[in-house]
């Protein structure tokens, strides 16, 4: 599934009204956004997994979400542009980068949704060291490559000191690809994307940042190639 650009936007959380089924569009923020970013040529590729299996990766207070009893494990890859903080001026270099990252599928005690990340890796050094030091978040620097040639989107990781953890996955939209239209929402597909927040561990605490931007528009896209050793590199993922 790929959705062309988004501009999402983080904040502090406050906990919204417990729902069985989490919202298909975002909660309202409280207050003022810390970041802002500009996403294009998305992909999102997912794995059923045992719940059992993401256990373990939850923070304190947080168990796997499930949907018709699966719990589930995405690669994400996308191009980052357009960041700024606290309502900054856009930053053209340091904010425009392509970024994969693996992430589960968690709900805490208060019943709010979000994703933890198992791994989240780009290119640029200065961000990989800010959102460690503000968030907690695994990000890790490597040599990327977001190409698109035609209707083909291909997207190559390739970490910084850890060669074996390393993504390679190609997509293809358009005329040429099976079902490329946009489609309407399914349950499993607004579960797996309507995510209005991540949860992290931070000093001894599990943060819950959330996040808004309108729900993605998604179409089907065809997997041409794929190679995901960043699943099963050392501290990156759950084994699937």
């Amino acid at each position: 599934m790929l959705r062309r650009r988004h501009s999402p936007r983080y904040a502090p959380a406050q906990a919204p009204p417990h729902s069985a089924h989490a919202p298909d569009e975002a909660p309202a923020l409280s207050s003022k956004p810390i970041l802002r970013q500009r996403w294009s040529d998305v992909a999102f590729l997912h794995w059923r997994i045992d719940p059992s299996a993401a256990e373990p990766y939850m923070p304190l207070g947080c168990s796997p979400d499930v949907i018709d009893g699966s719990s589930w494990i995405g690669l994400i890859g996308f191009q980052m542009s357009q960041s700024s903080f606290f309502g900054s001026p856009n930053i053209p270099w340091l904010g425009n980068f392509p970024e994969v990252n693996v992430r589960l599928y968690s709900i805490d005690d208060q019943g709010q949704r979000g994703v933890v990340f198992r791994s989240l890796e780009a290119s640029h050094l200065i961000p990989v060291l800010t959102a460690r030091a503000a968030f907690g978040l695994r990000y890790q620097w490597a040599s990327m490559k977001l190409d698109k040639r035609g209707n083909q989107v291909a997207y190559l990781t390739r970490r910084h000191g850890q060669a074996e953890a390393r993504s390679h996955f190609i997509i293809q939209t358009g005329a040429e690809a099976a079902h490329s239209a946009e489609t309407l929402p399914d349950p499993i597909s607004t579960f797996l994307t309507a995510r209005w927040g991540f949860h992290e561990r931070r000093r001894g605490h599990t943060l819950y940042c959330r996040n808004h931007h309108e729900p993605w528009p998604l179409q089907h896209a065809e997997l041409l190639h794929l190679d995901v050793s960043a699943f099963t590199a050392r501290g990156s993922a759950v084994n699937h």
